[in-house]
């Protein structure tokens, strides 16, 4: 049997490439939240996967911002650096048949002595596969890189593939996590952004960028979890989308919310959720602080 072997994995690239895809297909479980809109993940996740002969410490990040430079954005982008300050390789995901200047500019962030994996996601919706291997080659012209490897983190694809090529880089002899964790994350933030996912999935385009989740109640009783939660917007004008006709859409957010805590939390949920107006929630640094963005 190989000797353990431990180290964290930062998982970097631009907004919507699939990081948190990737994530919660490495670890098996949803811990990073998932939507089609870019910049879902606003927080650093810790993921811990223990196999016989490695535990994975991943980083899930933001997608780093080029175009916004509002607090929000400063706060993310600080976030993805500092996560690369402190890991032993990165896995810098790409979008099959797509590379530019957006990331390019995530290239840069990741240290010259720091392994630099790249994962060229969505491999599934190339239509035209011939392209993927003259793909590789432009980004093999990109920069020195410890591995090139095509995955679908959807359908899972190429995953142990990718697991390999990683534990060449894990430097630690033993575990940094027991064998049981898979997040270092607390259920009051996961709840927050389960919530937060169902926003963007279910209003989509209609809700602005600017909203978020702030669990102001969990209370354990027994197996019971009690929660309530309230969903920041910077607008009256929000409010209403988020409530939608005859409060029909916010029960629907906190239902499908509910759903998730119970199967991650392994018991029942009382979930409450309402909305606040707070007008420049995403440009107040200390605001984005007390809100645990880092």
């Amino acid at each position: 049997m190989s000797e353990i072997r431990s180290g964290r994995v930062a998982i970097v690239g631009r907004p919507n490439v699939g990081k948190s895809t990737l994530l919660n297909a490495l670890i098996g479980e949803k811990l990073s939240i998932v939507s089609r809109r870019a910049q879902t993940t606003r927080h650093r996740i810790l993921g811990i996967l223990t196999t016989p002969d490695a535990q994975y410490v991943f980083v899930d990040t933001p997608g780093f911002q080029t175009r916004y430079g509002n607090a929000l954005n400063r706060v993310m982008n600080r976030s993805v650096r500092q996560a690369l300050a402190e890991v032993d390789v990165a896995l810098f995901v790409v979008e099959a048949g797509r590379f530019d200047d957006r990331d390019r500019a995530v290239r840069q962030l990741v240290a010259a002595d720091c392994p630099l994996i790249i994962v060229v996601n969505k491999i599934d919706q190339l239509k035209d596969k011939t392209r993927l291997l003259p793909f590789h080659a432009e980004l093999a012209k990109e920069g020195d890189f410890a591995a090139i490897v095509p995955v679908s983190a959807t359908r899972a694809a190429q995953l142990d593939a990718l697991l390999g090529e990683t534990r060449k880089h894990l430097p630690n002899p033993g575990l940094l996590f027991g064998e049981d964790e898979i997040t270092d994350r607390s259920e009051r933030f996961l709840a927050a952004e389960f919530i937060r996912e169902k926003l963007f999935r279910l209003i989509g385009d209609e809700l602005p960028y600017a909203a978020t989740v702030v669990v102001e109640q969990f209370v354990v009783t027994g197996e019971l979890r009690r929660i309530s939660a309230a969903i920041l917007v910077d607008r009256t004008g929000h409010k209403a989308i988020i409530i939608g006709s005859a409060g029909e859409t916010i029960k629907r957010i906190a239902s499908e919310a509910r759903q998730d805590m119970e199967r991650m939390f392994g018991g029942p949920v009382f979930l409450e959720v309402f909305v606040k107006v707070k007008s420049g929630w995403a440009d107040d640094e200390r605001l984005l602080k007390s809100l645990g963005y880092e």
